[in-house]
């Protein structure tokens, strides 16, 4: 997968692209990323990428000329039609279902807003999809374009070591995950529960399943009016 960034403020992805998951992904060649300044593409001699919104108002918007001259020339470059993404308080709330659909696209453009807003043109006529990851506003998109990198370049195939670990994330399954536990056993009197040293597999997925059931009732009930319970979860929940 190729990610491209259309950001004011490059050396904020620096860390976040040299650790962990994402760099072990760009190691193994499932994913690239690339950086782009769209104040580069300003077509003026100050270089300034915003001014002042017509009808006046509050605060600086951000011009359409940079951002249309920088995704034209990205996609030519790479001969692609990407999904084109940009991050915004009005967009899409984020989520699990959103990121493995992205995962399945072989080209992503992020663009990363400051200012009061964008040029309206810019969402009519360049982009995709528009994406918040919660109710809240933050300085610009750098942060939510990290969340969603993150979130769609771990599900690539080989990114991960364990195949299954995201499958059985929370939210994957439309459930909460259920709870972990290692060495030792007992912790300062707080024991592992017995069916999980039993070595009974059975006995433990049907453990992990009653507990991730019970975990997503109490802590997130909203997820279950669209999950599809069977009558044997029915009665966990009655229990």
């Amino acid at each position: 997968m190729r990610i491209d960034i259309l950001t004011l403020f490059p050396e904020m992805f620096t860390g976040v692209f040299g650790s962990s998951i994402l760099k072990n992904a760009a190691e193994k060649e499932a994913a690239s990323y690339h950086i782009t300044n769209f104040r580069d593409y300003s077509d003026n001699k100050h270089k300034t990428v915003d001014d002042y919104p017509y009808g006046g108002g509050a605060g600086m918007v951000l011009k359409p000329q940079p951002i249309f001259d920088a995704v034209e020339q990205l996609k030519t470059e790479n001969e692609t039609t990407p999904r084109i993404i940009l991050l915004c308080p009005q967009g899409e709330r984020y989520n699990q279902q959103k990121a493995e659909e992205l995962a399945k696209e072989s080209h992503l453009v992020f663009i990363c807003g400051h200012y009061e807003g964008y040029d309206e043109r810019i969402r009519e006529h360049i982009v995709t999809d528009e994406i918040s990851i919660g109710d809240y506003v933050m300085t610009g998109g750098e942060l939510g374009a990290m969340v969603v990198i993150d979130s769609v370049v771990r599900l690539l195939p080989g990114v991960l070591g364990n195949e299954n670990s995201p499958i059985l994330d929370s939210f994957s399954s439309g459930l909460l995950e259920h709870p972990h536990y290692t060495r030792p056993s007992d912790f300062r009197g707080m024991k592992v529960p017995d069916v999980l040293l039993s070595g009974n597999h059975s006995k433990i997925a049907e453990w992990r399943e009653k507990e991730s059931l019970i975990r997503t009732k109490n802590r997130r009930p909203d997820l279950l009016s669209s999950y599809p319970i069977t009558e044997q979860q029915k009665k966990w929940l009655n229990e």
